[in-house]
């Protein structure tokens, strides 16, 4: 009994981790990802630059669904509610958004900005039970987090 709850326990401290490092993985590529699509725009043009981005990402997804899923895209005619269909087209104004944060702003800045952003908005969407999300109590060290990493970012920025 012992050993079996040890398992589970060590096995969903794994899980933890990898989700951890896939999590840090992503703000790293969004980070340059930002900083090339910027430097591409010098040349093309935003909307250029934005269509290629998508573009390729179409052409990585189709290629990784070729080889690894496989699943059907008729089941995406029985996604409910059809707005969360919707994430495709956020992504493009959010390519669109990073540029023009990085070009104003620089890198650092502009990423330190989208992450707070990100994180107050997930905790109102968890807050509220939003898009499906199962809703979570208000709890007052996650507000303390957000206010200390918008200190930061104060600090960061006129020091």
């Amino acid at each position: 009994m012992v050993l079996t709850v040890l398992y589970f326990s060590l096995e969903r401290l794994g899980l933890i981790m990898i989700g951890f490092f896939i999590a840090l993985l992503s703000g790293a590529l969004m980070s340059i990802q930002g900083v090339f699509n910027t430097q591409v725009t010098k040349t093309s043009g935003i909307w250029v630059a934005n269509v290629f981005v998508q573009f390729t990402a179409l052409l990585v997804c189709l290629g990784a669904w070729l080889f690894t899923d496989r699943s059907s895209f008729g089941a995406l005619f029985k996604v409910q509610p059809k707005y969360m269909l919707l994430g495709g087209a956020i992504g493009a104004f959010i390519t669109y958004t990073v540029i023009k944060a990085m070009e104003a702003l620089g890198p650092a800045k502009s990423v330190m900005l989208i992450v707070i952003s990100q994180l107050i908005v997930a905790y109102l969407i968890e807050l509220f039970g939003l898009f499906g999300v199962e809703k979570q109590p208000l709890e007052i060290r996650k507000l303390t987090g957000m206010g200390i990493a918008i200190v930061g970012i104060i600090i960061f920025k006129w020091t």
